[in-house]
């Protein structure tokens, strides 16, 4: 598309243009920019787009979105918030495919992505070509795209809408961060239905308060024509406060239009009876935790509200591939003791992950764990009382500390873990401490790794090293066997 095509209408003002450019694509990462394409320059929080748009131009940039002139000589597109700006670009780049789709939105702290393949699961049964958009991965039908974020940045999502529009995708189901919300990512875009799973302390680094949390979360409901809440969660309420949508809600503890009772949980799957508007299913779903449980009413909720049946809906839950990482079971063949792995990183996310373990071990639940450096300071000792009170074992090891000193994010977790009774020892070092669990595990014993879950890398000092922990415990398991 001309430039002078993309900036029509949209009351953006262009300097330093010599002539008319052909632009193919917009890029916010100045090592990414290739010729011909503009480079945004966005306003981060913790960094300036500004100070990389000499180096995008140099890699080629034919074009900048700037807040402020530049003394650069390519032509600048001014505009008063260059991220939104983008946003709308974009939009206007790749026409406007979200308007052209049906599109499921689903946040929360936790459950998004395992709640996102459930739909997508029973989408699928229905005869639907599925989008997915969400924290492990993007997909086309059977095709995987990676991702370096639960919800891209706008003019990745605006492509990857393109693709799914031309690819004749029928329904697109994305996970929603609160960070997308407030950043203008999803500019734009109006979802069919919004899902909400919880809300629990998280990103605090970013957002500072839980009341600036909550507000994220609830624009994704501002631009939905209905949603699906959780009636167990206190914030659900909040989140819904002066907006007139329909909705629907689903819960275990107080009253809602969907429900569950009967509910068995077991090492590999959970099943249950669910009560819904349209009739009651037995329902089995083949990954284990109470927190399945909701996250399988809100998928439910949302293919209610689609149309689909439930014979359907029951096929789409028994048949939902295991989410990576997500209270995923790894191999321990001739060993006596269970492996779990799983993404939980917030304290709501460990107590729901490790008394879920507890509710299927036969012996010791033992978990290890760490928290992230560079995020928020404040949930680290209440990971540790978390884990501690619902542990029979904790190694407390590193994360992703990223820029931090391993050692200093431990001692946080360890004033929660001091409030607590639990034994422990703490291994800085993450693949001895898998190595310290396996070891020390005994018969009917469940590992518990949390915090990477679908990761395969540790960041370290701003590096990024190879760290799979499928890998690592595959390699663990065969030191122990050829001993």
């Amino acid at each position: 598309m001309l430039l002078s095509k993309l900036i029509e209408n949209t009351g953006l003002k262009l300097i330093n243009s010599n002539g008319d450019i052909e632009v193919g694509r917009i890029e916010y990462d100045s090592r990414r920019v290739k010729e011909g394409e503009i480079f945004s320059c966005v306003v981060g929080t913790f960094r300036d787009g500004h100070d990389f748009a000499e180096s995008a131009v140099k890699h080629g940039a034919s074009a900048l979105i700037v807040e402020r002139e530049l003394p650069l000589p390519v032509p600048q597109i001014i505009a008063e918030n260059s991220r939104r700006a983008m946003a709308e670009l974009a939009m206007k780049l790749y026409d406007y495919p979200a308007k052209k789709l049906r599109i499921i939105g689903v946040t929360g702290t936790n459950g998004k992505t395992t709640t996102t393949y459930m739909v997508k699961s029973i989408a699928e049964k229905c005869g639907l070509k599925v989008g997915l958009i969400g924290t492990i991965r993007n997909i086309i039908g059977d095709r995987v795209i990676s991702t370096q974020r639960t919800t891209p940045e706008s003019t990745e999502l605006q492509e990857i809408l393109r693709m799914m529009l031309d690819e004749k995708v029928d329904l697109v189901v994305m996970e929603v961060s609160s960070h997308s919300l407030d950043q203008e990512r999803v500019r734009g875009i109006e979802f069919e239905i919004g899902g909400f799973t919880n809300l629990t302390q998280d990103h605090l680094d970013y957002h500072k308060t839980f009341d600036n949390y909550l507000a994220a979360k609830k624009k994704l409901f501002e631009r939905s024509a209905f949603a699906v809440v959780n009636a167990d969660d206190p914030y659900s309420g909040r989140l819904l406060d002066g907006l007139t949508l329909p909705r629907m809600t689903y819960g275990v503890r107080e009253p809602a239009d969907i429900y569950a009772n009967n509910i068995e949980i077991c090492v590999r799957d959970v099943e249950f009876d669910m009560t819904t508007p349209e009739g009651v299913i037995h329902v089995s779903v083949p990954i284990p935790g109470l927190f399945n449980v909701f996250n399988a009413m809100l998928a439910v909720g949302i293919s209610l509200k689609l149309g689909f049946p439930l014979d359907k809906i029951r096929e789409g839950l028994a048949s939902v591939a295991g989410v990576s990482g997500r209270m995923e079971s790894l191999d321990t063949t001739g060993f006596p003791f269970s492996v779990i792995l799983d993404f939980a990183h917030t304290p709501d996310g460990m107590i729901n992950l490790l008394t879920s373990v507890r509710g299927f071990a036969k012996g010791r639940v033992i978990s290890v764990f760490g928290c992230g450096g560079d995020r928020d300071h404040a949930k680290r000792p209440i990971m540790g009382e978390a884990a501690g009170r619902y542990s029979d074992f904790c190694v407390v090891t590193s994360d992703n500390p990223r820029t931090e000193d391993p050692m200093t994010i431990i001692e946080s977790v360890l004033e929660g873990v001091n409030k607590t009774a639990v034994e422990y020892v703490v291994i800085e070092n993450r693949r001895e401490a898998i190595r310290y669990a396996l070891t020390h595990a005994g018969k009917n014993d469940v590992v518990v790794l949390a915090g990477k879950g679908h990761e395969t890398y540790q960041e370290i000092m701003g590096v990024k090293y190879p760290f799979d922990e499928k890998v690592v415990v595959a390699e663990l398991l065969d030191e122990m066997r050829n001993k």
